[in-house]
């Protein structure tokens, strides 16, 4: 095996689809087929099953991805080593303060990996080269390419009485004690549409509110990337269908930079979040 058939197999055990993982790594798809069916043979286990939606990893491949991530971040270090200095590409990007971790980290990890870029990162208020926003954040003079869009969802303490419920409403919160997000953009929305609603606590990060709502402290209105992927929250639909589009902006009055450029062609664009699906840990019965 070499580098470049772990860099391939790290790509379709990201994206779980064997065109992605092709357009990732900028090679065609039966080349990245054949270095995934060259590790199959060279390790003697399957990495992964075939399937008419994708690739899913088997439990081999879950093992040897730690292995090969390994591998491949020490090659890319020891590569960075004897680097000379350059003339770095600047890029300041603009980012919503309650895009969820999970995303976050996809959308930043090719820049950062990119040693000739140098990347700051700001508030999405501040002046920037792009922002990663809500689209109803976008101004006049700005494009915007759209990435993902995902439903707001309730997050619940797990022993709360409303995880009873497969789907709530509006009126399940009245009395109900509720956790405000300051950075959240439709927090006046849910002050229309919620209006007995009892705040008892104002979390200045997604973190921090996952973490209140974990405490037991209350329940909070958040983005499905937010709660999603908690072991210490439930999560449940709500009846109001509310959704925001996240993607980039940016401004249409002069062309982007190189830099830009590259980063808009990577971006892994999707169309819409997977349906929500009630989720908690199983409760032991007293």
């Amino acid at each position: 095996m070499d580098i470049r058939e772990l860099r391939y197999f790290a790509a379709v055990y990201r994206e779980r689809n064997l065109t992605a993982a092709a357009k990732r790594c900028f090679i065609s798809q039966p080349s990245i087929s054949a270095a995934i069916t060259n590790l199959e043979a060279e390790l003697g286990t399957t990495l992964f099953i075939r399937h008419k939606k994708g690739m899913a990893p088997t439990e081999s491949a879950a093992q040897f991805h730690g292995v090969a991530r390994r591998i491949i971040d020490e090659a890319d270090a020891a590569r960075n080593l004897f680097r000379k200095p350059t003339t770095r590409q600047p890029l300041t990007l603009g980012l919503l303060r309650t895009l969820d971790q999970a995303r976050t980290i996809a959308l930043l990890k090719p820049l950062t990996a990119n040693a000739d870029l140098a990347l700051r990162l700001v508030g999405a208020n501040e002046k920037a080269d792009a922002r990663i926003v809500a689209k109803t954040m976008i101004g006049a003079g700005e494009h915007f390419i759209p990435l993902w869009s995902e439903r707001y969802v309730a997050a619940l303490p797990p022993s709360h009485p409303l995880t009873l419920k497969e789907t709530l409403r509006t009126t399940d919160f009245a009395g109900v004690p509720m956790i405000d997000r300051c950075h959240c953009e439709q927090q006046e929305f849910f002050k229309r549409t919620a209006p007995s609603r009892k705040p008892v606590a104002i979390a200045k990060s997604e973190e921090w509110a996952m973490a209140l709502v974990a405490a037991g402290v209350g329940v909070a209105i958040v983005p499905e990337g937010v709660a999603r992927g908690n072991p210490d929250v439930a999560v449940r639909p709500i009846d109001v269908d509310v959704t925001r589009q996240i993607g980039l902006a940016y401004p249409s009055a002069h062309p982007p930079s190189n830099a830009l450029k590259e980063f808009i062609a990577r971006l892994p664009r999707q169309a819409s979040s997977r349906r929500v699906r009630p989720t908690t840990r199983k409760m032991k019965r007293a």
